[in-house]
């Protein structure tokens, strides 16, 4: 078959294509029609559902039998979820701004194109923002690989009533950015976490450079103007704020990821591979500690991540964040849940979400 014929078949292919793709949006539109129908006066209606959502991609994936990769698969589908979603509702989502930061990338990979980025100062306004509804769901960076637990998220989540619902692991890589060369260099813009994650490269390559913290890796690029100073942040803040890259993949470690956790008024749905977030304190006796952790050993609950915290009352008194694997509709959860509470002086569940 000669180059004519084989684009006259993708031609054709197209065609099936785009009338599967308005097949697919009427009945999404019809489902949102019935949402509204059950739902009560003034309710607004859920549009975006992670557990549904995962579960389509997960079938999408098995279904595949190639050459497109699961990445490139992924990749589609979540741009006709996220327009199929926007035929019921446009969809608003607040993240740590401005444009061009880490989590700017995330919350356009998870919610697609066709939602509405709402850029908010600090993860305090995301989180804020999020429970006044004048955001649908926020986007919070929560923990780096490399530079460890992001503090003010932790916070946040123990004061506020939001839940989790969905998270997002995106590889992270930083660039250094200046007007200037890199002798000229005496002061470096970035965020907290950015500054943990180079600090080999910045004690080799500038060593003398006074570090000078801001509100988001795009902040420091729009303030890092004069030859003398320098942002650390991503490529595309770099370009967004006319800055020429004077080096790439700065980050100390190469394999360097950020979790993000999405916020809403909900925790996800089962749908048999989840993660759940629980918060609790433990009372001031020897042992406390080990008994609540004996309720999730007991019901054969894995735990993929323990964090202390100040608990913000009372001075030296510490509160725990625990991510297990599971929901808190399963069986082995809910018990667990339940002997953890008559061991702790309080326990809290903030959210589930697919694994």
């Amino acid at each position: 078959m000669g180059l004519d014929e084989l684009r006259a078949e993708i031609d054709q292919i197209d065609r099936e294509l785009v009338d599967l793709l308005d097949r697919r949006a009427r009945v999404s539109e019809r489902v949102g029609q019935v949402k509204r129908a059950q739902a009560e006066p003034d309710q607004a209606i859920e549009i975006y559902q992670p557990d549904r959502e995962a579960q389509v991609l997960q079938r999408v994936v098995a279904q595949s039998k190639g050459p497109l990769s699961e990445p490139a698969l992924r990749a589609i589908y979540r741009e006709i979820l996220s327009a199929s979603r926007e035929l019921q509702r446009r969809l608003r989502v607040g993240y740590l701004g401005p444009v061009a930061t880490f989590a700017f990338e995330a919350a356009t990979r998870q919610f697609g194109s066709s939602a509405t980025l709402v850029p908010c100062r600090t993860i305090a306004d995301v989180f804020l923002e999020t429970q006044r509804r004048d955001v649908d769901y926020g986007v919070v960076p929560v923990e780096n690989s490399t530079g460890g637990v992001v503090a003010h998220t932790l916070d946040q989540l123990l004061e506020s009533d939001l839940q989790v619902c969905a998270q997002i692991q995106m590889p992270v890589s930083f660039t250094l950015a200046s007007n200037g060369p890199l002798a000229s260099i005496t002061r470096v813009y970035s965020h907290p976490q950015a500054f943990a994650q180079c600090r080999r490269w910045l004690a080799e390559n500038l060593p003398g450079a006074t570090q000078l913290e801001t509100a988001s890796t795009a902040a420091a690029a729009e303030l890092a103007q004069d030859p003398e100073s320098a942002a650390i942040a991503t490529e595309a803040a770099a370009e967004l704020y006319g800055l020429p890259v004077l080096a790439r993949r700065i980050e100390d470690v190469a394999t360097n990821v950020t979790r993000f956790l999405v916020i809403g008024q909900h925790a996800s749905g089962s749908t048999g591979r989840d993660q759940t977030a629980v918060v609790f304190g433990v009372n001031d006796r020897v042992g406390a500690l080990q008994d609540a952790l004996r309720s999730l050993a007991e019901n054969g609950i894995n735990l993929t991540r323990i964090e202390s915290r100040p608990s913000r009352r009372r001075i030296w008194e510490y509160v725990f964040f625990v991510d297990l694997d599971g929901h808190p509709e399963d069986e082995a959860v809910a018990r667990a849940l339940v002997g953890l509470r008559a061991s702790c002086s309080f326990v809290r569940v903030l959210g589930a979400w697919p694994a």
